[in-house]
């Protein structure tokens, strides 16, 4: 079977589970107002419809993205991928009245294949904007899923089953917070994420 550009050098399969991320072009913002952030949100849940792709969590910063995704059918993170970004890019760029690329070059992925992992990138993703120095709480960045984890949002974008493992919203809140002042999140697995 001859494989798409867009499969060509990003392996997924149905069930697995993927770390994305992905940064502005040349570091710039992707999101320069409110309106942006919510423009990403609702194509998110547009092309993870038409994709079969579940989305387990995500922050959105200033100038990156990132995303817990699992693969549900055979279609591929790739093309879910390359039609979010690319409608997103097309709107930004009318908007703004700008041409040319809005993310720099192709997204990044890791494979996430252990249970345990998905726990942890779940909070490393949710830590973005702490680490970042945009907040002082997670709760309080409001572009990210974690205020739906924890139960002060109700939003349905994301399938939090898996990371909460039949706990409650406040058992990760808990957890997350025990972890933050071990300083358990560290970026030995995340080397070259942004």
């Amino acid at each position: 079977m001859r494989l798409t550009q867009f499969e060509k050098y990003k392996v997924s399969y149905q069930g697995g589970y993927f770390h994305i991320y992905s940064r502005g072009n040349n570091k710039q913002n992707i999101f320069l107002e409110d309106a942006d952030y919510l423009k990403y949100l609702e194509k998110l849940r547009e092309y993870k419809e038409k994709h079969n792709i579940s989305i387990i969590c995500y922050c959105l910063m200033p100038n990156h993205i990132h995303l817990l995704l699992c693969q549900n059918s055979e279609a591929s993170i790739s093309k879910f991928m390359a039609s979010l970004h690319t409608s997103y890019s097309m709107n930004f760029n009318w908007k703004y009245n700008k041409v040319g690329h809005v993310f720099q070059g192709r997204f990044k992925q890791k494979e996430v294949n252990k249970d345990d992992y998905l726990l942890q990138v779940s909070f490393y993703i949710h830590f973005n904007p702490i680490k970042d120095g945009l907040v002082k709480k997670i709760e309080d960045y409001k572009w990210s899923s974690y205020s739906d984890y924890i139960g002060l949002r109700d939003g349905t974008l994301c399938d939090k089953e898996l990371i909460l493992m039949g706990g409650t919203s406040k058992d990760y809140r808990k957890n997350i917070e025990e972890r933050l002042k071990e300083e358990l999140i560290k970026d030995v697995l995340f080397k070259d994420v942004p």
